[in-house]
């Protein structure tokens, strides 16, 4: 039988400090810049989007991280959090950015869907399974409260169609470091993919983050977890924010 390892341990130290997110409304020019809210995966906390959030900060965007509980809650729960958020923090004639990393991108999706509202600018996807996730279909199975609520409607693949008229980016790794790396190999094995088929980031084959509707697709050479500390990372997703294509040399 298949043992499964835990799920994506997290490498980064949390901070001492509680991180208090920053949301000064920045100008650009002669209107006010939209500004960008990170939402972080599965297992995960809003601390863990610390480093991304600065090197944003550093390229003149002004961030606010997030927080859901990505077990206990349903998928439309989590969307229901950013807008009384919103609702209470935010002045909805300024634009918004979104970044989601993993389940967090799923988030973006579902949120966009339900509350059309809100001025949305740009939104990135970090190691987003937009197509459904193959560790979490083996999770559900074999260890549900490792998935909890976060399988319905969003990790098994069936999520909100995304609108044409707000641009994507989505971001994927391909190199396979991380526990998830044991049950995706495993899978390999058992229906015999073969490259590229198999390329994943340790968690997420590079295929699930795929999606018709995006507007760029960029594949990096990190993992699911690491790819929240890389720096090109955070210049890319900053670049797709600025000009709605990834930077290609």
């Amino acid at each position: 039988m298949l043992k499964l390892p835990l799920p994506n341990i997290v490498l980064l130290k949390k901070p001492d400090k509680p991180h208090k997110p920053s949301h000064k409304l920045m100008t650009h020019g002669d209107s006010e810049r939209p500004f960008v809210v990170l939402i972080h995966g599965l297992h995960q906390k809003d601390w863990i989007m610390t480093p991304l959030a600065k090197q944003l900060q550093n390229r003149g965007f002004a961030t606010h991280q997030h927080n859901y509980h990505s077990l206990r809650e349903r998928i439309d729960q989590h969307s229901k959090r950013l807008n009384q958020w919103l609702t209470e923090h935010h002045n909805p004639a300024i634009a918004i950015h979104l970044v989601g990393h993993s389940l967090g991108g799923l988030v973006i999706r579902d949120f966009v869907a339900r509350y059309p509202h809100w001025k949305i600018g740009r939104c990135v996807t970090l190691g987003t399974p937009h197509n459904g996730s193959t560790t979490a279909k083996y999770m559900s199975t074999l260890a549900a409260p490792l998935v909890g609520h976060s399988f319905k409607n969003a990790l098994d693949g069936q999520s909100a169609p995304w609108p044409k008229s707000i641009s994507l980016g989505v971001i994927a790794g391909d190199a396979p470091y991380g526990l998830g790396q044991l049950v995706l190999n495993y899978h390999n094995q058992k229906v015999n993919l073969s490259q590229p088929q198999s390329a994943h980031d340790g968690t997420v084959y590079v295929f699930e983050t795929q999606l018709n509707e995006a507007t760029d697709h960029i594949i990096m050479p990190v993992s699911h977890t690491g790819m929240l500390i890389n720096p090109k990372v955070a210049e890319q997703t900053a670049y797709f924010l600025d000009h709605g294509y990834f930077k290609r040399r």
